[in-house]
């Protein structure tokens, strides 16, 4: 594989956790791909751009070396591989976090009762960084998948993994001691010199996924409401800008529109329907730049 000089080439994983939502956010913003799903290398229809389809833990040093410019991975595998890359921006999906999990009962409380204990995982770099700031001597045992039978076989004393909702470990009889590394889905851009065609394709990438994002902690709201209590309402619609106010036919009545975060309309509701506000409508926001 060599560098593209033509097309912007962006890496994702082939298959996983994040491959989906990776592709997805790409045709939210407007790329239109066929058949991906059995191809390495796939064409965008509509835009001079490419993915590569290649396993997770090669997207950071592909982007490195400058085979992508671009990729979509967590950022626990960057983390991992330590490559020189650049952070575009956190996505938002594929939360996670890498955590020292132990036995229930194997009488483990702190990192430093694991003192020259033997640590299964699949993050060998991460793990000994940890344990080294810590000032706790371990030996890594490096496992490429299911880490967390390791403490049952007697493989190893304690496990360093990936973990989501700790259903697993639970499953295992395995609790968590310590977080090492909290993830999330980033999208990482190469540090070697880039075309400037290819430069104008990414900004405008950019500001299309900021628009998404913003779109997606974002709802629009609209609600009538005696003109008596407008100014009450505008003062609890925590908005992002000034909200629209609009007559009614219906004497002393107005409509009220604006946009406010997502997280934040329970928490206003009942004290909008206390000021006076009535018929509430909320609705999904496809994209919005601010």
């Amino acid at each position: 594989m060599v560098q593209n000089e033509t097309s912007l080439r962006i890496a994702i994983q082939k298959g996983g956790r994040l491959s989906e939502k990776s592709l997805q956010l790409l045709e939210n913003i407007g790329l239109e791909f066929d058949g991906y799903k059995n191809r390495i290398l796939v064409p965008c229809k509509n835009h001079d751009v490419e993915l590569l389809l290649i396993r997770d833990d090669d997207i950071p040093e592909y982007v490195q070396d400058g085979i992508c410019e671009l990729g979509f991975v967590g950022h626990n595998v960057t983390a991992e591989s330590k490559a020189d890359v650049s952070r575009l921006r956190a996505l938002g999906f594929g939360r996670c976090r890498l955590s020292v999990a132990v036995p229930k009962n194997g009488g483990y409380h702190s990192l430093k009762d694991l003192d020259g204990c033997r640590i299964a995982t699949s993050y060998p770099v991460l793990t000994r960084d940890h344990f080294e700031k810590q000032g706790v001597q371990v030996d890594t045992i490096e496992i490429s998948g299911a880490v967390e039978i390791a403490p049952t076989l007697n493989v190893a004393d304690a496990i360093s993994d990936i973990v989501s909702t700790g259903g697993t470990l639970k499953t295992n009889g395995l609790m968590e001691l310590e977080t090492i590394l909290e993830s999330e889905a980033e999208l990482i851009r190469t540090n070697l010199a880039i075309p400037e065609h290819k430069q104008d394709l990414i900004d405008k990438f950019l500001m299309r996924m900021g628009a998404r994002q913003q779109a997606e902690k974002s709802r629009y709201i609209m609600m009538n409401a005696p003109s008596g209590a407008v100014q009450k309402i505008c003062e609890l619609i925590p908005s992002l800008k000034s909200p629209t106010v609009l007559p009614l036919a219906e004497n002393d009545m107005v409509a009220i529109h604006s946009v406010i975060p997502t997280r934040r309309f329970w928490e206003v509701m009942e004290e909008l329907k206390a000021a006076g506000a009535s018929g509430i409508v909320i609705l999904p926001i496809e994209n919005m730049i601010v």
